[in-house]
């Protein structure tokens, strides 16, 4: 990370850069898409609360047309990370989708009917009627985010794979991905994505609609639902920084078990313990402002806060000597930024695309600004044209 720091303060080109700098470099940019992502699910936390929030027709279609309006945020960005993390590290990609597939396989499944839930369910041939898609949309809600927290947590407590000298994956056993969930330290993370999604959708839910039984549940769910979300997220971070942990020796590059490992990393990176504190402190920071106020800006501080927190875990995974995707089986398969990258040139084309990312988010940005301007109520539902 040092490397990585130094090249950039020098202005270099991305065809001048080390080989490790631009490992590095495409890392951070994976690893910020995927806490953008996690933020992105209060879509999928918010539609875990289709049933228990909208109590009529038109309350659930308020719902489901306040996060209609932004699902494609997150789908888009879950694609997105799937294209950087294949192109920038291939061999994890082959990994971890050649070998864990039922995993991969139920997560996209979920996410298929989320998007065949929002553009069927109020179609004039909708067969199947709103309660199915609905339903489906709470099914996607609660696979999606506790599935991705599972496929998360692996990054620290391994998985069950090996590699020959081919790089062809072979799984431990018939499970493929799914004894992930037999693991405790997993679950803690799982569920904490999941309950962290929930949380998220109801701040989402008290800034952006203007309905007084909508907002008052909402605010009854968030007490419900914060308490187990701090209660998983304490036993998953400090069971993290008290576990042994996946180290790689620099210059031979063994892996081994290092007592500690994610606590010294975090110790070994100021900015990245300074970012974890800071996001912590702005969920928490969130959560109290829902809880105190009908219609606060909550979502603006936790949101932010997810993001940081979610970066900081990825710079622990792969930073400071360390295996992003362990193998608990055979540890000399795990990978690392350095064995499981693309090549030079590949890695350098990329970067230059990369430089289009800001662009990218103004754009969201400006189109997120657009779509919540006005909050969404009632009367706009019966009034709109298109609807989800």
């Amino acid at each position: 990370m040092h490397k990585l720091k130094k090249d950039l303060e020098e202005n270099k080109m991305f065809g001048e850069l080390s080989l490790i700098t631009l490992q590095q470099y495409w890392y951070i940019i994976v690893s910020l898409l995927g806490s953008i992502l996690i933020f992105l699910f209060f879509v999928q936390g918010g539609q875990t609360f289709l049933f228990r929030i909208g109590k009529s027709e038109s309350e659930r279609t308020i719902l489901v047309n306040a996060l209609g309006r932004k699902w494609e945020f997150t789908f888009t960005t879950l694609v997105t990370f799937g294209g950087a993390f294949f192109a920038s590290f291939p061999l994890f990609y082959a990994t971890s989708f050649g070998g864990a597939y039922w995993v991969w396989m139920l997560i996209l499944f979920a996410f298929v009917i989320q998007a065949v839930s929002y553009e069927f369910r109020t179609k004039a041939s909708n067969f199947l009627g709103k309660r199915t898609y609905e339903s489906f949309l709470f099914i996607n809600g609660l696979l999606g985010t506790f599935l991705v927290g599972l496929a998360v947590a692996t990054f620290f407590s391994g998985s069950q794979f090996s590699l020959n000298e081919m790089n062809n994956v072979s799984w431990a056993n018939e499970a493929h991905g799914l004894e992930a969930a037999l693991n405790p330290f997993n679950l803690s993370l799982g569920l904490t994505v999941f309950f962290l999604a929930r949380v998220l959708g109801l701040l989402f839910f008290m800034k952006t609609i203007d309905n007084d039984n909508i907002i008052a549940r909402s605010k009854k769910e968030l007490y419900r639902n914060s308490i187990p979300f701090v209660l998983f997220f304490l036993t998953f971070a400090v069971w993290l920084m008290l576990r042994k942990g996946f180290a790689v020796n620099p210059e031979t590059g063994e892996v081994f078990m290092e007592p500690f490992k994610y606590f010294h990393n975090l110790l070994a990176m100021p900015v990245v313990l300074a970012m974890f504190s800071v996001g912590v402190l702005a969920i928490l920071g969130g959560i109290a402002n829902g809880l105190l106020r009908n219609r606060g800006n909550g979502i603006w501080f936790a949101g932010p806060g997810t993001v940081l927190v979610v970066f900081s875990l990825f710079m622990l995974a792969g930073f400071n000597n360390t295996a992003f995707y362990p193998s608990a089986y055979d540890l000399q398969s795990s990978l690392t930024i350095q064995n499981a990258s693309s090549s030079h040139y590949t890695l350098v084309a990329m970067s230059w695309v990369s430089l289009f990312v800001p662009f990218v988010l103004t754009y969201i940005i400006f189109v997120w600004r657009a779509l919540t301007r006005k909050k969404i109520d009632e009367k706009e539902m019966q009034e709109e044209h298109h609807i989800y």
